[in-house]
């Protein structure tokens, strides 16, 4: 399949890409046993296509997702981020690529997906910016052709990551966790409030999305160094 020429390349300004720039640390460890426990997660079914959200805003799960996309990567697998935040998009920032096409002209039929994915300087990894913000994020999110793009790309890929927007604020969460096999809910230590966490687990359930655990994000633990954890349901 031929691809964009144009490649993002990491600079020292992306320090939260620390699988990348420092993958000995032991927080790059840490993705690496999230990585484990997600690949062991279903003993019937390969969870390839993963949602990554949160309840509310910064609580780091646009971090979280790109340093996932590397450590699954760094196993030679093939990966494909899309930025599925189609109202506040920030992929595009993480990898240093222009937003003027994406997801949304794939979806609608203005681009090819050759000609809208980026390679990255991580061998493996593909970025799929979300493009132009559209009037309607939820219709096409929950279109016809977003599940059809998404089975081709599982074609293609051995996993498909999704930014979504934070669960409290829009509904585009819940509908775009129909198209996945799982979800992950990224949580910040010292920031999430519970009962907002909760709703976010409640408002996933309903539409039946299949959570698969929980990053806890920023906790510094005393005997360790250690920075991010990874806890199942």
């Amino acid at each position: 399949m031929r691809r964009n020429k144009r490649k993002s390349q990491l600079s020292d300004k992306q320090r939260s890409l620390i699988t990348y720039f420092d993958p000995k640390s032991p927080i790059s460890e840490q993705f690496r046993t999230l990585r484990t426990n997600i690949q062991f997660a279903s003993v019937d079914k390969t969870l390839r296509t993963i949602m990554v959200t949160s309840s509310a805003p910064g609580e780091g799960k646009s971090t979280t997702l790109a340093n996932l996309g590397i450590v699954l990567a760094q196993q030679q697998k093939r990966v494909l981020i899309i930025d599925g935040d189609m109202r506040k998009p920030t992929v595009h920032f993480t990898f240093q690529l222009p937003n003027t096409s994406g997801l949304t002209n794939v979806i609608t039929k203005q681009q090819s997906f050759e000609d809208a994915v980026y390679e990255t300087s991580v061998p493996f990894l593909e970025v799929l910016t979300s493009g132009p913000v559209p009037p309607n994020p939820s219709e096409l999110l929950g279109s016809r052709a977003m599940g059809e793009f998404i089975k081709e790309m599982e074609k293609i890929y051995d996993y498909i990551l999704f930014d979504a927007p934070p669960v409290a604020l829009v509904t585009d969460p819940q509908i775009l966790s129909k198209h996945c096999d799982g979800v992950i809910l990224v949580v910040r230590s010292g920031k999430t409030e519970e009962d907002i966490a909760k709703r976010a687990v409640e408002s996933l359930k309903k539409v039946n999305a299949n959570i698969i655990g929980a990053v806890l994000n920023d906790k510094k633990l005393e005997e360790t160094s250690y920075y991010y954890y990874y806890g199942e349901k």
